[in-house]
C-alpha cells in the first residue's frame, strides 16, 4: 500500500481522468498539451504501478474498466476540491491584480462592452482581461470564466450577481429599403415582407417564435445562430427583423420599424461565483461594470428616439 502510494501522483490521476472523457489517447493528449507518445506511455506507466488495467481497448474508443471507473471517480472529487479550494484563495486576494476570465456574447462585446472595458482598466491597470466569446453558458464552477455578463430570464442559482438593465428589442429594416418621406410602419404587412431570424437552437425564445408564426414560410429567407450575424443579414437586404436596440439603433443603415417589444426584452446580468464575490478583481470589475451599463441603460432600454412612426399589434 505505502509503495502504491508513493508511485501514484495527482497528475497521474489527471491522466486517467482526460483518458477517460476523450474516450481515447489523441483527445486526452490535446487536453493535457502533451504528445501522443508521452500519455501512451504514462498510463502504461500507472497501470503497472497499479497492477491493474485502468481501460480496455475497443474499435469504439477506451473503455473505463472497473479499476478504471475507480480511479476516475476520485480524480474528479480531487479536482473539484483543488477547483474549489482555488476559488477560496482567490477569494481572500489582497489588491485588485491579475487576470480575470470575462465571458460574453458577441453582440454585447461589439456594440456595448468593449469601449467599457477600457474604462475599467484605466481606472486598474494591473488586472489583466481574457474575455471569451461564446452564446452557450460557460461553467463559472469549473472556473470557465471568473465573470459572465449574460442576457437572460433566468440566471444560473449556483452563481450570484446583480441585474443591470433590461434589454429591448425592436424590428428593423435596411433603411434603403423604406425611404419614403412619412413612411408609416402601422401600414406594412408583416406577413408579406422578407425575413431574417435567429437560428432553430435559439427556437425557444419569443422573438424567433414570432418571426416563425408571422412570416410566410416562403418569406422567412434567412437565419443566423448570432445576433450579429442577423444584423448583419438585414443590413445587406436580407429582410426585416427584430434586434436588440443596442444594436440595431447605431447602425445608420437601419431604420426602426416598431417601438420595443415588451415580451421580447430580456434582463442583463453580471454573473459571478459565491467564492469569487469577494475577490478584490472581481469585486472591482462588477462595481465598475454595474456603474457603465446603467449609463447606458438609455441605448439598452431602447430609449431613443424612432426613426420611423409606430407599427401595429406588436407592442
Amino acid at each position: 500500500m505505502v509503495e502504491l502510494l508513493k508511485a501514484l501522483a495527482w497528475d497521474d490521476l489527471r491522466l486517467v481522468k482526460a483518458i477517460a472523457e476523450a474516450r481515447g489517447m489523441p483527445g486526452a493528449a490535446a487536453a493535457l498539451e502533451l504528445n501522443l507518445s508521452t500519455v501512451f506511455r504514462r498510463l502504461g506507466q500507472v497501470e503497472q504501478a497499479l497492477g491493474a488495467t485502468l481501460f480496455e481497448r475497443r474499435r469504439a474508443g477506451y473503455q473505463l474498466t472497473p479499476a478504471g471507473e475507480e480511479m476516475t471517480t476520485l480524480a474528479a472529487e480531487i479536482d473539484e476540491k483543488v477547483t474549489a479550494f482555488a476559488r477560496r484563495v482567490e477569494g481572500r486576494a489582497i489588491s485588485p491584480a491579475g487576470e480575470l476570465r470575462v465571458a460574453t456574447a458577441d453582440s454585447l462585446l461589439v456594440h456595448l462592452l468593449t469601449p467599457l472595458f477600457a474604462r475599467f482598466q484605466e481606472e486598474c491597470p494591473d488586472i489583466r482581461l481574457d474575455v471569451v466569446i461564446g452564446n452557450s453558458a460557460l461553467n463559472l464552477t469549473k472556473r470557465d470564466a471568473d465573470v459572465a455578463i449574460r442576457a437572460t430570464a433566468t440566471p444560473p442559482e449556483n452563481l450570484v450577481g446583480r441585474k443591470v438593465a433590461r434589454i429591448a428589442w425592436a424590428l428593423y429594416g435596411r433603411a434603403a429599403g423604406f425611404p419614403e418621406p412619412g413612411f408609416d410602419a402601422a401600414a406594412l404587412d408583416l406577413a408579406e415582407l422578407t425575413w431574417v431570424a435567429l437560428g432553430e437552437e435559439l427556437g425557444d425564445m419569443a422573438v424567433v417564435k414570432f418571426a416563425l408564426e408571422t412570416a410566410r414560410p416562403e418569406k422567412l429567407r434567412y437565419r443566423a445562430n448570432t445576433v450579429l450575424g442577423l444584423a448583419e443579414a438585414i443590413e445587406a437586404g436580407l429582410g426585416v427583423g427584430h434586434l436588440p436596440c443596442f444594436v440595431g439603433d447605431v447602425r445608420p443603415s437601419l431604420v426602426r420599424l416598431s417601438r420595443p417589444v415588451a415580451a421580447f426584452a430580456s434582463d442583463l446580468w453580471l454573473l459571478t461565483h459565491p467564492d469569487l464575490r469577494q475577490s478584490p478583481r472581481v469585486r472591482a470589475f462588477l462595481d465598475v461594470m454595474a456603474r457603465e451599463l446603467t449609463r447606458a441603460k438609455p441605448l439598452l432600454e431602447g430609449d431613443g428616439s424612432l426613426r420611423s412612426f409606430d407599427p401595429s399589434g406588436l407592442d
